[in-house]
């Protein structure tokens, strides 16, 4: 099968690009670990708030994205057990569970497989369907992270929303207008070599 034939395949994502075998599987969800555990050393303070701004959103939902459900969230599932075991690659070289953001790690893990099921289903191939697929994802990591910035630190609602969602949402944007450029210009780049 030629990789054109296989890049407008309904239901494939870009990984299913490269030829299949247990061994791309397994390379694909240590890579996405990996790729998250670097982004997430991206990493800048953010005044009142516990929550850094980091690049491990954008990889987050850029595996998702391009690994589809499963192997997003095996990738974000490594990526969040290795770090609870100890290896120091959360946000500015921290490990282990229950920090005051653990809970955007939490919601990574859901978002890269919302976002790999949306792929699945095209939502990665146009720029308004991805940028539609990084706001849900966005979404749903804020759902997870800040109910449980709130219970880490006794922070109110109002407080949780104010210290780890609304300093963020400038630079979501711009990682969602980066996605909506990547990811269908390589489905693009994709279809012109095939």
């Amino acid at each position: 099968m030629s990789t054109a034939s296989v890049s407008f395949r309904p239901g494939a994502v870009l990984a299913d690009l490269l030829p299949a075998s247990r061994v791309r599987d397994i390379a694909l969800v240590v890579g996405g670990a990996a790729l998250t555990g670097l982004a997430a050393q991206i990493s800048v303070p953010v005044p009142g708030s516990p929550v850094p701004v980091t690049g491990q959103t954008f990889a987050a939902l850029l595996v998702g994205s391009a690994f589809g459900a499963r192997r997003g969230f095996l990738s974000l599932a490594l990526y969040a057990l290795v770090g609870m075991a100890g290896v120091p690659w959360f946000a500015g070289g921290t490990s282990g569970a229950g920090g005051a953001s653990f809970g955007y790690v939490l919601g990574m893990l859901l978002a890269a497989t919302v976002v790999g099921a949306l792929a699945r289903r095209g939502a990665d191939r146009s720029v308004l369907r991805t940028a539609g697929s990084m706001v849900l994802g966005s979404a749903v990591i804020y759902a997870v992270g800040v109910p449980y910035l709130m219970a880490a630190t006794g922070m109110s609602l109002s407080a949780a929303v104010a210290a780890g969602l609304v300093p963020f949402l400038i630079g979501d944007a711009l990682k969602a207008a980066l996605a909506m450029g990547a990811l269908p210009a390589a489905w693009k780049l994709a279809g012109r070599r095939g």
